[in-house]
């Protein structure tokens, strides 16, 4: 581990796309992001809120440059539609995050196209999304970062069943899914490289930081509201292994934007667990160092979006 200092970064002239932006630890990225010069696309599922997101951004960056594009992870036609549009648009795109996930709901669901929806709306809509936005990101010479999780150190590529079909464990699919989200980030830096494509992809997570992911996951499928969202608030207030949105932030900020910041790595909070703290450079999970299942992975995403 390794700790690092994140300064603020002028991103006049930059397009940034952040996924999830209507809430939690994407709003607070994008308003950032924004407060620093960028050009920010919210991407959300409900419009409704990334509306009130948009108003709450504005007010908060008088001037910001920030518009709304709808998106739906757990849908591929929609993750299309938004790359068709962009595309069409031609715009290059400067910063990609990677962001939006579902955590562990208490039954098994799946996404319009039959995924696990962890694994769909986690993984597979971002990889696919981020496939499809090659050219723009090879033309802006892109940062890419994609959200993990600490869990993915618990995680495992099972080939074999990827959709959780044979069991479905809320946790360990959670688990599955944020470790093919840094596998994905891994790799997809190793191919820039080797094909000098010019994009930088890393990963980085917030540690366990206070959103509404404890509720909206956790309570799918459920007649009563899951406790995980009040045990987290009790916990945060007590200031015992959680950490407010504002904290959690920073170690995404700074592998999206520092200069410093490399493809290939992993950051994320620097204190006991990688629950709280400031941001660091972390060592890559030992789960996610299989070279030859990320390059599967790779091609299991190529799959779904050709």
């Amino acid at each position: 581990m390794r700790k690092v200092s994140l300064h603020p970064q002028d991103l006049t002239g930059r397009l940034a796309l952040v996924t999830g932006a209507n809430s939690g630890v994407g709003r607070e990225l994008a308003t950032r992001l924004a407060a620093d010069g960028a050009e920010v696309l919210l991407a959300v599922r409900d419009t409704t809120k990334g509306a009130a997101a948009l108003r709450a951004i504005r007010d908060e960056v008088p001037g910001a440059s920030v518009s709304l594009r709808a998106l739906d992870l757990a849908s591929l036609k929609s993750v299309g539609t938004l790359a068709g549009d962009l595309l069409a648009e031609g715009r290059p795109l400067h910063l990609l995050v990677n962001n939006a996930g579902v955590m562990a709901p208490a039954t098994r669901h799946t996404t319009a196209d039959g995924f696990e929806l962890q694994f769909g709306t986690n993984f597979v809509g971002h990889a696919v999304l981020t496939h499809r936005l090659l050219p723009l990101l090879q033309a802006g010479q892109a940062r890419v970062t994609t959200v993990t999780s600490s869990a993915a150190r618990q995680g495992r590529l099972d080939f074999d069943d990827l959709q959780a079909e044979r069991s479905y464990s809320p946790v360990k699919a959670y688990n599955n899914s944020k470790l093919a989200d840094l596998v994905f980030a891994l790799e997809l830096d190793r191919r820039s490289r080797a094909e000098g494509w010019g994009i930088v992809s890393n990963a980085a997570h917030p540690g366990t930081t206070l959103t509404g992911l404890y509720a909206a996951g956790p309570n799918l499928g459920r007649g009563k509201p899951a406790p995980h969202e009040a045990v987290m608030a009790r916990l945060a207030r007590w200031g015992i292994l959680v950490q407010d949105v504002a904290h959690g932030v920073l170690p995404i900020q700074y592998a999206a934007t520092s200069p410093e910041a490399q493809g290939g790595r992993l950051y994320g909070p620097d204190g006991f667990g990688q629950f709280k703290g400031g941001p660091a450079e972390l060592d890559i999970y030992k789960s996610a160092r299989d070279e030859s299942a990320a390059a599967r992975l790779w091609g299991y995403a190529l799959g779904v979006s050709v």
